[in-house]
């Protein structure tokens, strides 16, 4: 089992900054990739950023070079820097972890963190 916490999360005014942390714990060998995604009420689930365990980043197209995730591999921790933030960036931000299934032959496992809010004032 792995568990995921994020943390970083607050209120802050348009065109300032915050850095979000999700520590990773459990049965956390084998990480695929680590990502951050967000949601607010009536929208899916999207996807912000991602890290795979080599290293390469993809990033969504809004983030407009604003934001950068990097990992801690020996802390176990994946980071979102958000610079110039905008009001249109409030949401609620997840962390997650992708492993192989050991069960299903190419099968992965997708793990979520509870979630920090993050809130942008105009």
């Amino acid at each position: 089992q792995v568990q995921l916490v994020e943390s970083g999360g607050g209120l802050v005014q348009a065109g300032g900054s915050l850095r979000l942390s999700c520590a990773a714990s459990g049965s956390i060998s084998g990480v695929n990739a680590m990502g951050w995604y967000r949601q607010t009420p009536g929208k899916q689930r999207e996807l912000v950023a991602s890290i795979t365990s080599g290293g390469a980043t993809n990033y969504a197209d809004f983030v407009q070079g604003r934001f950068t995730i990097s990992r801690d591999n020996a802390k176990n921790t994946v980071y979102l820097q958000m610079n110039s933030l905008k009001p249109g960036d409030t949401a609620v931000y997840y962390c997650n972890a992708v492993l192989p299934n050991p069960v299903v032959a190419s099968a992965v496992r997708i793990y979520w963190g509870q979630g920090t809010q993050v809130t942008v004032s105009s």
